[in-house]
């Protein structure tokens, strides 16, 4: 097992080198020029070549891509093209939004997910099981900002219930801790701040989760209508077992894997796939900063963001095969697997 996870490990290097040539050479062959943007468009020549001098946009690609690089083995991702401020401080300051917002989504689409899949996979072919499927197939179909924008028309222009964006109300801010509002809030004790954060926080998880819920929902379904079909299944309803040990203790378990699998590839594409959502709800994370950031052609943030992203997401696969198992022994890795 060890020997495995260390190979997964190194696997990440070519991942990440890759990400990293692919994001420099498209900011800079497909981006505008971020010497116009940044000095206006009344910028005289010698005042573009002076600050593309500086920035070292004049040297070739690969002296560029070389410096990058070894600045960033140095831990410096470089320094925003617009704030003048080190973009490891900018990130680090907005990626526990994200991290916050999609935990939240993951929690609410794992949990309804494998609920609803489960009790369809039961009820085969019945009016739940048609109700919970064209659900599903509406979330997959349903473009993540127009059901956003219907959230707020409801639950907040016309209900009042929520807020219809930010993290927090201004006169609410937590103090300094780990940046993730709920967590902050419920440990200085401050219940007040913390259902105003989990407020805040509804109407952006529910629809980030959406999508997720559809896709967790039909996996469940699949895996657990192929449980259902096994011969043990049968031995045990045949021994008279409760229909809820039958498939609780005896279903559900045999099923998780391919569950697992699901909900973890779903939490990595949610710290990635986050900009929509944050960007309509105005959330503070990554995600509507990166948007910001192309819009400016801010390099050092985008490239910065990609790599982090990239890595959330290939770490997440990591651990979803380590955790193959520890939910089903017969699944062995290394040394193991191959006697």
């Amino acid at each position: 097992m060890l020997l495995y996870f260390l190979k997964r490990l190194l696997m990440l290097i070519p991942v990440l080198f890759c990400v990293s040539v692919l994001v420099f050479l498209i900011m800079r062959v497909f981006s505008p020029d971020p010497a116009l943007i940044v000095l206006g468009q009344h910028a005289t020549t010698e005042a573009i070549n002076a600050w593309r001098e500086s920035m070292g946009f004049n040297e070739p690609l690969l002296t560029q891509y070389y410096n990058y690089m070894v600045a960033m083995f140095n831990g410096d991702f470089g320094t925003s093209f617009f704030t003048n401020t080190p973009v490891t401080t900018e990130i680090m300051a907005r990626l526990p939004a994200t991290i916050e917002l999609a935990v939240l989504a993951i929690i609410i689409a794992s949990i309804v997910g494998v609920i609803f899949g489960v009790i369809s996979a039961v009820k085969k072919n019945s009016l739940i099981d048609n109700f919970t499927m064209t659900t599903a197939l509406i979330g997959v179909s349903m473009p993540v900002f127009w059901l956003g924008m219907l959230l707020i028309i409801l639950f907040s222009g016309i209900l009042h219930w929520v807020p219809s964006g930010g993290r927090i109300d201004t006169l609410m801010r937590p103090y300094d801790g780990t940046g993730f509002y709920l967590y902050d809030t419920l440990i200085i004790g401050d219940f007040e701040a913390f259902f105003n954060a989990l407020q805040h926080a509804a109407l952006p998880a529910i629809t980030l989760a959406c999508y997720s819920m559809a896709i967790i929902t039909r996996m469940t379904r699949s895996s657990m209508l192929d449980v259902l079909h096994q011969d043990y299944i049968r031995t045990a309803k045949a021994k008279g077992l409760p229909p809820v040990k039958v498939i609780g203790r005896h279903a559900f378990r045999n099923a998780l894997l391919p569950i697992i699998t699901v909900i973890g590839l779903q939490f990595g594409g949610l710290l990635s796939g986050a900009v929509l959502t944050e960007t309509v709800f105005s959330w503070p994370g990554i995600g509507a900063y990166s948007v910001e950031s192309i819009m400016r052609s801010d390099f050092p943030v985008i490239q910065a963001v990609v790599l982090i992203v990239a890595f959330i997401f290939v770490f997440m696969n990591l651990v979803v095969d380590l955790l193959y198992a520890a939910l089903d022994p017969r699944v062995k890795y290394g040394a193991e697997g191959q006697n």
